[in-house]
């Protein structure tokens, strides 16, 4: 708890003319979440304004409000120019800046956030670390888990987070944090350890525009690292050199970089490099020490991922043969290349592949090891980037044998409308449009011959379709499940 003049002295400018110095017992950004001693934070939106809800927020017991203009309530009122940068600033006061507490590595990047993450988290943990994890599938925490709304929480929540995780307990954390969290200032406040980018590619130009503002956008991370050099603790940034965008997010940090690749410039090196469909080894390098690493994960893409967790984890003072010897025990991640095994004479396979490049990179891995025909079955999200639509047909209908175009997550638009957009991508016909998700996994699996590979692509471990503003529970792995023993009996 703490007063609401001694929280707000931490604003450079605000406007406070009452005499009144409540009590803060909590924050809120949501109406619906404030209980007796809550300051509510009247945050501008894109579909609401906070502010619309003030008078709510003082009826459920809110003793004070920051906002962007005057409000006629009945408790305080301390008007900014900028409420969500003042939510970051007075969060990080209110829960004691948590982050200087923790060791924290942020990942970013279009592909292999989560992967990288859970990978980082295992290696951390195996070493001996209390960890969390704050990511798109949860916050994860001494054996906690809560769901996540975003895949970068915004500011208050994310402080309120390491504050939990502190008063737990926890040493390190690893989180991903997305374009979309960066661009709107929800890690504003935070303190990072360890920045690491593993890719980019097109996604989120509904958002962004542009993929110049996107790559901005992300490096926003390694700006943010801080222009210090520090005795102790100092900063470090973990770059892919491989990728195309190195050298512009090599250029918006001064801190120090340690540089991971595959192609032969990067610090962290793969070399020795053996692919198969069980997984992948090679031996992973960086100055004068090597360590073997087998890992039950397939695909180039997986050593790449491999290699930024063990270049984070390596900056975070973790020894080389530590970090290869918890790679080669992951046994994979959830909704990631993840197999649907009963005994079939197919394969089945479920990834979160939902941009042209993971699409093309999953796909190019099944066709490393493939017998059989390989066929596909892969939508794209309503409300989103419209351009990345006749692309990922285009690449799931160069790469495979048969398509099936489907719904995934369509949102507010017309399933129809989406896949017709898709159908612009194909130049054969050896796709069918099936606008039901569960019909379309169904019919692949019933037309599935021996030895043929199919993947389900787009949702990987969502447990949710979204139609309208509405989740309704599917699970694609469960689905695939189910389509194989009733199709196959």
């Amino acid at each position: 708890m703490i007063s609401l003049t001694t929280l707000i002295n931490k604003l450079p400018s605000y406007n406070y003319l009452d005499t009144q110095d409540p009590i803060i017992k909590d924050l809120q950004m949501d109406s619906r979440e404030v209980t007796e001693g809550s300051l509510f934070f009247c945050i501008p939106g894109f579909t609401v304004d906070g502010h619309d809800f003030a008078h709510q927020a003082v009826g459920n017991g809110a003793v004070a409000i920051i906002a962007e203009r005057e409000l006629d309530v009945s408790v305080p009122v301390v008007v900014v120019k900028d409420a969500k940068k003042a939510m970051a600033i007075l969060s990080a006061r209110f829960y004691n800046y948590p982050t200087n507490k923790l060791h924290l590595i942020g990942v970013t990047g279009t592909n292999g956030k989560t992967t990288v993450t859970h990978l980082i988290e295992k290696i951390l943990s195996d070493a001996g670390k209390n960890t969390g994890l704050i990511g798109t599938m949860y916050v994860k925490y001494n054996k906690q888990i809560e769901d996540a709304k975003n895949t970068t929480p915004e500011s208050l929540v994310l402080q309120k987070n390491f504050s939990k995780m502190v008063e737990n307990g926890v040493e390190a954390v690893t989180m991903e944090v997305s374009s979309h969290a960066l661009q709107l200032g929800r890690v504003h406040g935070t303190h990072f350890d360890v920045a690491v980018f593993t890719n980019l590619s097109q996604d989120h130009l509904d958002f962004h525009e542009t993929m110049e503002k996107y790559a901005q956008a992300k490096g926003l991370l390694f700006a943010q690292l801080g222009n210090g050099y520090h005795e102790n603790n100092q900063p470090i940034a973990v770059l892919n050199v491989d990728d195309h965008y190195y050298k512009m997010i090599s250029t918006m940090t001064a801190a120090p970089i340690l540089s991971y690749g595959i192609n032969g410039e990067g610090d962290m090196k793969a070399t020795n490099i053996n692919l198969n469909e069980k997984g992948v080894s090679f031996q992973l390098n960086i100055g004068n020490e090597t360590a073997k690493v087998s890992m039950k994960m397939a695909g180039t893409f997986s050593i790449y991922n491999a290699l930024a967790a063990a270049a984070a984890t390596y900056a975070s003072g973790i020894p080389l043969e530590a970090i290869a010897h918890s790679l080669s025990q992951v046994k994979g991640v959830s909704g990631r290349f993840e197999r649907v095994e009963l005994n079939q004479p197919f394969h089945v396979i479920v990834d979160y592949a939902h941009t042209p490049d993971s699409l093309e990179n999953v796909l190019e891995t099944i066709r490393e090891f493939a017998k059989g025909k390989i066929s596909v079955v892969v939508g794209c999200g309503g409300d989103r980037d419209k351009t990345k639509r006749p692309k990922m047909a285009a690449i799931a209908e160069s790469l495979s044998d048969f398509v099936y175009l489907t719904s995934d997550n369509p949102r507010t638009e017309a399933p129809e409308a989406i896949l017709r957009q898709m159908e612009e991508g194909m130049k054969g016909s050896n796709y069918q449009v099936i606008i039901n998700r569960k019909d379309a996994i169904y019919e692949a699996v019933r037309r599935a011959e021996k030895d043929e590979v199919i993947l389900i692509a787009g949702k990987g471990h969502e447990t949710y379709q979204t139609i309208g503003t509405v989740n309704h529970h599917f699970d694609d792995r469960l689905v695939a499940k189910e389509a194989v023993k009733e199709c196959r009996n």
